[in-house]
C-alpha cells in the first residue's frame, strides 16, 4: 500500500504518493477533486525534497486542467 502525504505547494487537495519498487522511488502527485482524481505526474524520486522544477509542472498542468473543465462545465 502507497504512502501518502498532502503536497500543499502544489495546491489544496494535492497528495504525494510515495511507492517503493526494487530499483526506485516513485512519487505519484495527484488532486483529489468531487468528481474525479487527477493524476498530475509520476517521477522517479532521487532526493528528499520534491524538486522545484516537479512542482512547478505540477502547477501548472492543474491550472490548465482547471480552465478546460470550468469551461467544459460552463458549455454543459
Amino acid at each position: 500500500m502507497p504512502h501518502a502525504r498532502p503536497m500543499p505547494s502544489v495546491g489544496a487537495r494535492c497528495l504525494e504518493l510515495r511507492i517503493r519498487d526494487e530499483s526506485a522511488n516513485w512519487r505519484i502527485m495527484v488532486r483529489v477533486d468531487e468528481d474525479a482524481v487527477v493524476i498530475v505526474e509520476v517521477f522517479s524520486k532521487k532526493s528528499q525534497a520534491t524538486p522545484k522544477k516537479v512542482i512547478d509542472i505540477c502547477r501548472k498542468r492543474l491550472k490548465e486542467y482547471d480552465n478546460l473543465t470550468s469551461t467544459t462545465r460552463r458549455t454543459r
